[in-house]
This record gives C-alpha cells, sequence and structure tokens, in this order.
C-alpha cells in the first residue's frame, strides 16, 4: 500500500510538472511565420452544428405553437368570463368588443372602445354615480347620473348568458344614493367588486386604463386615498407608478425607438470618428468626462426642482411618495456626480494613459475604416431573429389554459379568468430564453472575431501602409468560412452561466414571496459569484477568439494558450486593457447621456400627449443608446485587446523583441505596462 501510494504521489507531481512546464511554455514562431495563418482548417463544428441544431429544434417549437396557438390570445385581454376581447375565441364572439374595461383588480368586460368622457360630465372626468358591472352599465336611481345611458360613448359586450354575471341595486352598490357609502358597498367593495365607476380612460395594449384626473376626481368624491383599479398590466398589487409607467411608454413608443436606436447610433458613429483622430482624441474624452458629470449632475438638479414644484402644487399632481423618490433620485445623481469629479480628478494620470491605449488602437482602425460596418452586420443580424423568436416567443404564450383561479377576497365571491401554463410551455419557454442567450452571444462573438483577426493582421504586416479595408473583407470570409464553431463554442458557455444566473433569479422571486431572508441572501451571492464567473469567462474568451484569429486554433486550445499568455504577461496586459476601458466606458456613458439629453428636448417640443412623466421613457432610452454605444464602442475595445495579445505573443516568439511592432508601438506598451505595475 505505501507503495501504492508513491505512485499516485509521482503522478501527481509529473501532473502538475507538465501544468507548470504547460504555463511556462512561450510561443514559438514557425519558420515561414507572416502574420495570421493563411492555411485554415474548420474549428469546432460540432458546437456550429449544435447551434443550428438549436434552432432547428426552436423553429419546431414555434412552428408548433403558430399551428396550435393564436397570438391574439396574447395580445388581446381576456374578461372576467374566460372571453378574449376581440375575437371569437370562448363562449360569446367578442370581434366588437376588442378592449378591457377593468371592473376590479383582477377582471373587467370587453367594450368596444376606451370610454373618453372628457366633454360629458362637468369636471371632464368621471361620473361616479354611473357603473360598469359584471352585467353591463348601471345608474343610480336619484336621476343625477350625468351620462346618458342610452348614449353612451362606448358599448359594453352582452353578458346575460354568463353564469358568473352580477348586478347591481341601489343596496348593493350605492347605499343611500351615498357616494362615500358607495365604496365601501358589496358591489364595489373598495376595488374588489363586480361594479366600478366609469371614468375618462386611455386604451394601451387594448387595456383601459383610467386617467390621472379621472383617478384624483373619483377619490375626492367617494372619500378614498386608495386606488382600486389595477395599476399595473402585469402585477395587479402594484401603485399607480406602473401603469403610469406604462401609459408613458406606450404614448412616447414611437420616439423612444427613434431616439434609442437613431439618435444613439448617429451620435456613436461621430464619437468613434473622433476617436481615430489623434489630434482630437484627448478633447474628446475629457470633455465627454466633464460633460456626463455636468448631465448627471443637472438631471439631479432639475429632478429636484419638480419634486419641489410638486409639493408646492394644490392639489399635488403625485402622492408624496413619488415626490419623495424623485428627491431621492435627485440626491443619488449628486453623490454619483461629485464620485464621478472626484475620480476624474484623482486618475487624471490613469486617464491620460487610457487616452493613449485607444490612440494606438485608433492608428489601426485608421487603415480599415469598412470595420466600422461590423457594428452594422451585428444589429441586422439580431434583429432578424430577434423578430422570429418573438413570434414563436408570442405563439407559444397563446398555448395556455384559461382558468380560474382561488382569491382570497372580502366580499362577494367575483369571477376571474387567468392563463395557466403546462409543463411543456413552461419548458419551451426556458428554451427559447436559452436560444437568445446563445445566438446574441453567437452574434457578439462573430464580430469579436472578425475585428481580432482584421487587427492581427494589421499589426503582423510590416509595411501598415499597405493594410487597407479590404482586409476587414477577408477577416470576415475567413470568419464565416472556418471559425463560426469557435464563435459557438464561446457563446455557449457564456448562455450556460447565463441561463443559471436566469434560473437563480427565478428563484429569488419565489423566495422572496416567501419572505425568507436567510435564503434570498445567499442566492444573492450566488448570483454575484456567477455575475463575476461569467465576466472573467467572457474575458478569456475575447482573448480566445484573438488566439483563433492568429494561428487558426480551436476553441479549448486557443483559450488554454490565450489564458497562460496573459499570465506570463499579466502586468501589461492586465494594466492597459483595464485602465483603456475606463476611457470606453465613459464614451458609452458620453453617448447615452447625450442621447438621453436630446431625447428630453424632443419628447418636451413633439409629444401632443401629456407624460405622466418623463422618467420612463428616458430611462428606456438611457438603456436603449447604453447597449448601442457599447456595441459600438466594442471595436475599439477588441481592438486594443487584439493589440495587446499581439504585441506580447509577437515578443516570445522572437525572442524578447517585438519584430513587428513599431518603435512608437514598443515604447508605450512597456512604459505604461511599467507604470501600472
Amino acid at each position: 500500500m505505501p507503495r501504492d501510494d508513491d505512485d499516485k504521489e509521482d503522478e501527481r507531481e509529473e501532473e502538475f510538472s507538465a501544468e507548470e512546464a504547460e504555463a511556462r511554455e512561450r510561443f514559438v514562431a514557425p519558420a515561414d511565420w507572416d502574420g495570421p495563418v493563411e492555411s485554415r482548417r474548420c474549428t469546432d463544428l460540432f458546437c456550429f452544428f449544435l447551434l443550428v441544431a438549436s434552432w432547428i429544434a426552436m423553429t419546431y417549437i414555434g412552428a408548433y405553437a403558430i399551428s396550435n396557438g393564436d397570438y391574439r390570445l396574447v395580445i388581446n385581454p381576456l374578461d372576467y368570463d374566460g372571453n378574449v376581447c376581440g375575437t371569437d375565441f370562448g363562449s360569446v364572439d367578442m370581434s366588437d368588443f376588442p378592449n378591457l374595461l377593468y371592473v376590479n383588480q383582477y377582471a373587467g368586460v370587453c367594450v368596444s372602445k376606451c370610454p373618453s368622457i372628457d366633454t360629458l360630465t362637468e369636471d371632464n372626468a368621471t361620473d361616479v354615480r354611473t357603473l360598469i358591472t359584471y352585467s353591463g352599465i348601471w345608474q343610480t336611481e336619484d336621476g343625477l347620473a350625468q351620462l346618458d345611458a342610452t348614449n353612451l360613448p362606448f358599448e359594453v359586450a352582452d353578458y346575460s348568458q354568463s353564469q358568473d354575471a352580477l348586478a347591481c341595486s341601489t343596496d348593493t352598490c350605492f347605499p343611500n344614493n351615498d357616494p362615500e357609502q358607495s365604496w365601501t358597498s358589496t358591489g364595489i367593495n373598495r376595488g374588489f367588486g363586480f361594479a366600478y365607476y366609469v371614468g375618462d380612460t386611455y386604451e394601451f395594449f387594448h387595456r383601459c386604463y383610467l386617467t390621472q384626473d379621472a383617478e384624483t376626481s373619483i377619490r375626492q368624491q367617494v372619500g378614498s386615498v386608495d386606488r382600486a383599479i389595477p395599476d399595473d398590466p402585469v402585477e395587479v398589487a402594484n401603485n399607480d407608478f406602473f401603469v403610469n409607467l406604462y401609459a408613458d411608454l406606450w404614448v412616447a413608443k414611437y420616439y423612444i425607438l427613434g431616439c434609442g436606436f437613431g439618435i444613439a447610433l448617429f451620435i456613436s458613429i461621430i464619437y468613434m470618428y473622433l476617436l481615430r483622430i489623434p489630434g482630437l482624441l484627448t478633447t474628446v474624452v475629457w470633455v465627454s468626462i466633464f460633460s456626463t458629470i455636468a448631465m448627471v449632475i443637472g438631471a439631479g438638479y432639475y429632478a429636484y426642482s419638480n419634486a419641489d414644484k410638486w409639493s408646492n402644487t394644490d392639489p399635488q399632481p403625485f402622492t408624496d411618495k413619488a415626490i419623495a423618490y424623485t428627491r431621492y433620485f435627485a440626491y443619488a445623481m449628486w453623490v454619483i456626480g461629485a464620485f464621478l469629479l472626484l475620480i476624474a480628478c484623482c486618475l487624471r494620470k490613469q486617464i491620460q494613459l487610457a487616452i493613449s491605449c485607444v490612440k494606438e488602437a485608433g492608428r489601426a482602425i485608421n487603415r480599415m475604416l469598412l470595420i466600422f460596418v461590423v457594428p452594422f452586420i451585428q444589429v441586422f443580424a439580431f434583429l432578424i431573429f430577434w423578430v422570429v423568436w418573438t413570434v414563436y416567443a408570442v405563439y407559444l404564450a397563446s398555448l395556455g389554459d384559461i382558468t380560474t383561479p382561488d382569491l382570497d377576497l372580502v366580499g362577494p365571491d367575483v369571477a376571474v379568468r387567468v392563463y395557466e401554463f403546462d409543463d411543456f410551455v413552461y419548458q419551451s419557454g426556458w428554451y427559447l430564453l436559452f436560444c437568445m442567450f446563445w445566438t446574441a452571444g453567437f452574434i457578439v462573438a462573430f464580430g469579436d472575431m472578425v475585428v481580432a483577426m482584421a487587427v492581427s493582421k494589421w499589426y503582423f504586416t510590416v509595411d501598415k501602409s499597405s493594410v487597407s479595408s479590404l482586409t476587414v473583407l477577408r477577416s470576415l470570409t475567413l470568419t464565416l468560412l472556418f471559425h463560426l464553431g469557435t464563435c459557438a463554442y464561446g457563446s455557449l458557455i457564456i448562455a450556460i452561466i447565463k441561463m443559471i444566473r436566469a434560473v437563480l433569479a427565478k428563484i429569488q422571486k419565489e423566495v422572496a414571496k416567501a419572505d425568507n431572508s436567510c435564503a434570498n441572501c445567499i442566492l444573492c451571492c450566488c448570483q454575484c459569484c456567477f455575475m463575476c464567473v461569467e465576466k472573467c469567462l467572457k474575458f478569456i474568451n475575447k482573448n480566445a477568439y484573438i488566439q483563433t484569429a492568429i494561428f487558426g486554433t480551436p476553441f479549448c486550445e486557443s483559450a488554454r494558450k490565450a489564458f497562460f499568455l496573459i499570465l506570463r504577461n499579466a502586468a501589461r496586459i492586465g494594466a492597459v486593457s483595464y485602465v483603456s476601458a475606463a476611457v470606453l466606458v465613459v464614451g458609452k456613458l458620453f453617448i447615452s447621456a447625450m442621447t438621453t439629453g436630446l431625447s428630453y428636448f424632443i419628447l418636451v417640443e413633439t409629444v401632443e400627449v401629456d407624460l405622466h412623466s418623463y422618467a420612463g421613457p428616458l430611462a428606456l432610452i438611457f438603456f436603449i443608446s447604453y447597449m448601442i454605444a457599447d456595441m459600438c464602442m466594442d471595436i475599439f475595445e477588441i481592438a486594443i485587446l487584439a493589440m495587446l495579445h499581439c504585441f506580447v505573443a509577437d515578443e516570445e516568439m522572437f525572442d524578447g523583441r517585438a519584430r513587428y511592432a513599431e518603435g512608437a508601438l514598443t515604447e508605450w506598451v512597456d512604459k505604461n505596462g511599467a507604470e501600472e505595475d
């Protein structure tokens, strides 16, 4: 036995020695080395075929969903009786009644159009003596109703044959003809009954929601401070914030898409064009930094001044809670602005270093302007996939069964119908999510591979003036012919990590309902750990793509060699790449802030319909513009990383001297890497 233990120990030592030797093994240039290999072979074909198989499976699920589902069941709302408004699906033909008017927190009735009574009542907003019920329209018997029941601006579907229809009477819905008593009556039941007051509404996804004026008027007339009708089309338990947010997003949807994509892309292209000009680079970066800080502080000032104005208005247009949140947002903006200003002052030397990084990448990009087309190819590919994926997802969501849930309500039993999904639909939904993660990552990896191959070709060319945009076309062709499998392999790893995080997020949501603080804390830690793993893997993947772009090796071999190359040159690669990322982040923030600022002025000057708040549309515009900026600035990020990777590989292959690097590049890497040490 001791002998066997000694043998095992020797084997382990040999394994460790082999791994250590591999880590220390330096690159060796072939005798005929003249830059990135021209003679390539297909790499990681199995992963590419696996990706294609996943698309085929996704298409099968989508075809099944389209043949058995109906998108109208998702887009059109479901009434309390199980009928789909605007369709002939169900026991009653509701084709002439496409909109849902809510009667309580959970359900409503189908109507021909959303009520608009802004000129038909004294306050142009409500008639609390006219009620919408599960049986149709009901008015008080005292003759004080302002609307003409025979000439209403909308029509309610016929529910006379419904077994769950409930009708109002004076005793059940309007005791003693008193509006305040009606609020707590059996029929209205604080918004959980089978009747509710008619008010002015607006339409959002075929659902009718009370306007802000109608909400305020009802509260004042019935003496209530609570809102009853659903505030959020998805989560009926939320407050005013969500319904106002969704309404604002719907009203400003074309401006959000136009500004978020159009303006952001335009500014991104101009910004990237300026970055490639050495004489303007320093000015552009510092102007971007201080402009971003100024816009953050300005946003805080604007939010604070609005909060003050709202609090001093009688009556207040928003709740005290909303005003308080606006002030908190202003304080947060000021703190962030001050923190960014402090960072800019303290790290000015590092910022200058980062500017040098971008300047060197700009030299390569200047020779290959066609490289700016890569983001457009990625956006086009993703849009095609997104449209197909959305169609499949919508039809899949329509495969649910209509059921009657058990509601724990105080008062009469009111009928409510909801969708429930079986295991097939539920599991297919998760699979579609995985396909989206994998495909989105694959498209990003494809762009990284093309840029890395073009930049590496520029680096390993002695006469760099001979490099042109044709190099980008050559890189695009080689990636399509030989390395789609490697892109699929790397993106598969990231997609798996993202799916784990998505599952954890789902579990977190369920745990939050159980109010288990300990379990929630553990899950948050797991999320944090997997987020860090995802960041590290993305960095390794990018270097693996660069390795494949240079040497044409498969993903695993490229990732292993890239990892050890980075490990041997950690000081220089780590310092220069991460410092340069700071300037790119500033650029992304600047593009997003500029887009959001311009969008604000466009919304203020051109949106004819009043919004509850500009915050929701502007926040979404900022998010979309940041995604666009991140995609565009990724060209500089991968170019810097590829250039550093090529430089250290060049040094190793030629005994410590960079044979292909120009003198300025050698001095720049050595100096900046040493400074960061």
